[in-house]
């Protein structure tokens, strides 16, 4: 019988790959859909090599939601956050988290109150037995025969109805701790429930405002292009009234060129952004749907200044602090659970019988984990037990003491660890004002010299119009122009990244 068990659990080797250079051959479906062995055809139009069949079901269930066109109506940021605090699987993941912790605390409370189970056992039951033979001693005249020795059977069916009861009574405040741990930690979880949201609305706004930096980008090069192409359509107007050379038009060809690669590489760019955007917002990749302009937003330097006593209270309604600090005080409570456990503990227990039927029985062993055996039962077809004692712990090996110092330590990680995110939070506090800062200052300048560099290109275009000017150095003023516009649509949407960046390492990022 073993080496048929052995037997049994070695066989299903044959369901896993064959060798480690051999692609798995697994058993499907006509619909495609990878089923157990024995379940499907193996083999069944399935694509050769390492590749696998296509399950359509898996894109069903596994498919995200798709935002309708609106007609004159573009999304705003606000509309995709909104979208995303429920689209987003992030929200509903750590949704799930904070019930589950709410949950075991109702499972810790759960501890003061009795336990009661009812069994009902039902069987047949056969007892024999057997007296020896009686004889009495004559003393010196031997022994004297008095009977021969008597046999008994017993058997028959029957039912036992039991109702167990335990009890823990007191325990010198273990429980009590076990609950104020979980009450943290439940804490710990709502906060990061907060954190999620806060982390998807950052997700959603850096997204969106990364996409239109590549749009603005690709509208740009648009522009430049159109700007190339005027100063192509002059030095060809040129060549032809004989004013030109050849080499002008040459050089004004490859400038057009150079800016549409350029174009297209920035509406690659463009395209994968949105696509970027619309993984953020937890919605599908196939949407195809209108986004709002933000490009006229005024910016001023008052947006970056943060008082010391504003990073204190910035990090002081910060999620990851606020959870590390729930998280330090559930270590500590499971620290004096530990402890509570070398103490004794007072309980009560007992159970109510009743049999019927011919069965004899001296208890009845408990039925599955939740079920303690049944004790007192007699002839009598209705009993009952109660107990009540004290346990008091003597020896178990060291695994108390194991068990606490183990407590002990995640309370000293834990501590650790509330001092590593409050600092860690003060520098990116700290980072994220200095971004938006230098984000601010680089959009002034690049304002600055977006108009030095427009004012430089016409003067130069209209120069080499007019016969007066070169057309190296027309090229030059596009190009620097081109650079100009695209350095400060960059700096004005990196710093509306940087706010997010800010308002987000400050805990204010809540809408």
């Amino acid at each position: 019988m073993t080496l048929l068990l052995a037997g049994c659990a070695t066989s299903e080797l044959a369901t896993a790959p064959p060798r480690p250079d051999q692609p798995w051959t697994p058993d499907i479906t006509a619909e495609g859909a990878i089923v157990p062995p024995g379940q499907g055809r193996r083999g069944l139009t399935l694509p050769p090599g390492y590749s696998l069949p296509s399950d359509p079901t898996v894109v069903t269930r596994g498919a995200s939601p798709a935002l309708p066109a609106r007609t004159g109506q573009p999304y705003t940021l606000a509309d995709l956050i909104d979208i995303a605090q429920s689209a987003n699987p992030q929200t509903r993941r750590a949704w799930n988290t904070a019930r589950d912790a709410a949950l075991a605390v109702g499972i810790a409370k759960s501890t003061y109150l009795p336990h009661l189970t009812a069994t009902v056992v039902g069987g047949w039951s056969h007892s024999q037995a057997r007296t020896s033979d009686a004889s009495l001693d004559t003393g010196g005249y031997g022994t004297l025969p008095l009977g021969n020795g008597t046999g008994n059977r017993n058997s028959g069916a029957g039912e036992v109805q039991t109702l167990g009861l335990e009890w823990l009574l007191f325990d010198f405040g273990r429980r009590e701790a076990t609950i104020a741990a979980a009450r943290q930690a439940q804490i710990a979880t709502n906060v990061l429930f907060t954190a999620a949201h806060q982390r998807v609305i950052y997700a959603v706004t850096t997204a969106f405002h990364t996409h239109a930096a590549a749009a603005a980008r690709a509208r740009l090069l648009h522009t430049a292009l159109d700007n190339a192409r005027h100063v192509q359509a002059a030095a060809e107007a040129r060549l032809r009234q004989g004013q030109g050379t050849i080499l002008d038009v040459t050089q004004a060809r490859q400038a057009t060129a150079q800016v549409a690669l350029r174009l297209v590489q920035a509406e690659g760019e463009d395209e994968n952004t949105y696509l970027a955007l619309l993984a953020a917002t937890g919605v599908s990749a196939e949407t195809r749907i209108a986004l709002a302009d933000m490009s006229g937003r005024p910016l001023t330097q008052d947006d970056a200044r943060l008082s010391e006593e504003m990073v204190k209270r910035a990090v002081a309604r910060r999620p990851d602090v606020l959870a590390a600090y729930a998280a330090a005080r559930a270590a500590h409570s499971r620290v004096g659970a530990a402890r509570d456990a070398f103490l004794p503990s007072i309980f009560l227990t007992g159970n109510v019988s009743y049999a019927t039927g011919r069965m004899n029985l001296t208890s009845v062993p408990g039925a599955g984990s939740d079920s303690a055996p049944t004790l007192n039962l007699s002839a009598n077809r209705f009993s009952s037990l109660v107990l009540g004692g004290i346990s008091v712990p003597i020896f178990d090996g060291g695994l108390r003491a194991a068990v606490a110092r183990q407590a002990q330590d995640q309370s000293d990680s834990a501590e650790a660890t509330l001092r590593q995110t409050v600092n860690d939070s003060i520098q990116q506090i700290v980072a994220s004002e200095n971004a938006l800062r230098t984000g601010l200052h680089a959009y002034a300048a690049a304002t600055t010299l977006r108009d030095a560099s427009r004012t430089s290109f016409d003067a130069a275009l209209a120069a080499y119009r007019g016969g007066t000017g070169a057309i190296t150095q027309a090229e030059l003023a596009q190009n620097g122009l081109l650079e100009a516009e695209i350095s400060r649509s960059d700096a004005y949407y990196a710093t509306l990244i940087a706010a997010a960046g800010l308002a987000f390492s400050t805990g204010a990022l809540g809408n």
